[in-house]
């Protein structure tokens, strides 16, 4: 409870100092009552929504937008193979590392009947979405090195028809944002912070810490990694080889996954120390975090919300079986916060068990009783990530939940955001836009679900993930966070447009 008084504290002081900047929501936005938020993982737009008719697509791309640059900078002859295969581990029939070899230098569809024919049903390998990687993936805009530097190969370049997929009909019938990307460089861990927070977390001490050893050795640019001396020079030759390719800054930031301090973490407690706490002493325990976040900010306005994840009782009973539900510890961002540690009321009122297959979650929409502003996370089966999920079994969860929420009693002032927290490594074609230094990263697909939806559009304004936190702080009067000042700052010193609020994907006129 001192814990959770001190953090208030922490808290109710820095509002004060940034409160000011809260103004009035504009007319129309009361007609929403309830957000809620859906979070999936790791596809870039292209990878699902590349061939969706009126968006920014595959059929936009040229031959050599698409071609792949090698670690030299120069054209790639070829595609290397999809090293250790396409599929996933353990996967029938399996797509082998020879089948991949000598691919065009281009785009290609992974379910292609003529090609390797695997839809989007079968568990694909993982492929790197890391901070570091991706940036020198996206080479200053031209996303010509997504070869060049990840572990997968040619994997990077694969894509779906994605209109067998359920959420493509709902993208025809809502919004689908073609512009909308990622809000951090780098994978699930930091994307799903940013959605909490607009935040980076930090390891104070990380140099005199157990997590000394993860310190990322990074060239004098920031953002390029120190090649190791054995790594192929060539993409052909091999994944490249880093001095220490590390979850953490040199200047302490943490930007790969790092576990949650408390419970549920893949870091099990000391021994002999608080059941409810990850062992500190692991190198991948991440100190509690003090950073104010959107739920912090809706607290003080008293405005409830709550965080839904998937097979969160199943995780904390230690029910927690592989291939199901197979729940992520770093997809919970809220379990980082020292403001929600275990035994505070903050906790028990805002962090929700969202039951297995989300039957927890479904029953409160099917009641009426979601709060004002909702997050779901499925569980790992369910999400769509690469390497032990895959999209069509994850589509039709989320396809489920829409077809729940358009009955919910709470449906007609609704507004839901359906997306995906990071590209998963897949390539994109589109530049993100040039801000601050955590991001935004790649392109992901959007859909903008509501009543009061632009029916049948495709939005092209352009978002990151941070725009949902916009029209939440617009919406409820909210202090806006630091973060969300800090890129629209450095929007504006890139000559970049801001990031929308999702309004233009509704008429609230109605």
């Amino acid at each position: 409870m001192i814990r959770s008084f001190l953090s208030l504290c922490l808290a109710s002081t820095a509002l004060a100092s940034f409160a000011s900047v809260a103004h009035a929501a504009p007319p129309g936005y009361d007609k929403i009552d309830t957000v809620v938020v859906i979070y999936a993982e790791n596809r870039s737009f292209d990878t699902l929504y590349g061939d969706f008719p009126g968006a920014n697509g595959l059929a936009n791309v040229s031959a050599e937008q698409a071609r792949q640059l090698d670690r030299d900078g120069e054209p790639l002859t070829e595609l290397p193979p999809a090293w250790g295969g396409l599929t996933g581990k353990g996967v029938t029939p399996a797509v082998t590392e020879a089948q991949t070899a000598h691919l065009a230098n281009a785009a290609f569809a992974i379910d292609d009947p003529k090609g390797f024919n695997e839809n989007a049903g079968v568990i694909t390998r993982d492929l790197w979405h890391r901070f570091y990687q991706e940036q020198m993936q996206i080479d200053g805009g031209k996303n010509d090195k997504f070869v060049a530097w990840a572990d997968s190969g040619a994997m990077v370049m694969g894509h779906y028809d994605g209109s067998v997929l359920p959420m493509w009909d709902i993208a025809k019938k809502y919004v689908l944002a073609d512009n909308f990307f990622q809000a951090a460089f780098g994978g699930s861990f930091l994307n799903h912070i940013m959605l909490a927070c607009a935040c980076a977390p930090f390891y104070p001490h990380a140099d005199t810490s157990p997590v000394k050893g993860q310190i990322a050795v990074v060239e004098p640019d920031g953002v390029t990694l120190k090649s190791a001396d054995n790594s192929p020079t060539s993409a052909l030759g091999g994944a490249p080889k880093f001095v220490n390719d590390g979850a953490i800054t040199p200047d302490f930031y943490a930007v790969n996954t790092m576990q949650p301090p408390y419970q549920p973490s893949a870091n099990k407690p000391a021994e002999g120390g608080d059941k409810a706490l990850a062992d500190p002493a692991q190198p991948t325990t991440l100190p509690p975090q003090h950073d104010i976040t959107i739920g912090d900010l809706l607290s003080l306005k008293g405005v409830n919300w709550a965080w839904y994840s998937g097979a969160w009782q199943a995780a904390l009973d230690g029910k927690n079986a592989t291939p199901v539900p197979n729940f992520q510890f770093h997809h919970q961002p809220f379990n980082y916060f020292a403001a929600y540690a275990p035994g505070t009321a903050a906790r028990a009122e805002h962090i929700k068990d969202g039951g297995l297959d989300g039957t927890e979650f479904i029953k409160a929409i099917d009641a009426g009783k979601l709060p004002a502003v909702t997050f779901y996370k499925p569980q790992g089966n369910l999400n769509e990530h690469g390497g032990y999920a895959d999209v069509t079994s994850g589509d039709k969860h989320l396809a489920d939940i829409v077809a729940h929420l358009e009955k919910s009693p709470q449906w007609q002032h609704m507004l839901v955001v359906v997306t995906y927290d990071e590209n998963g490594g897949f390539w994109d074609h589109v530049a993100p836009p040039k801000a601050d230094r955590w991001g935004p990263g790649n392109r992901v697909p959007a859909f903008i679900i509501s009543p009061y939806a632009r029916m049948g559009t495709v939005d092209h304004t352009q978002y990151d993930t941070t725009s949902i936190l916009r029209f939440i702080t617009t919406r409820y009067d909210l202090p806006v966070l630091p973060g969300l000042i800090a890129r629209d700052k450095a929007l504006r010193n890139n000559d970049q447009p801001p990031m929308g609020d999702l309004t233009a994907a509704l008429d609230l006129t109605k």
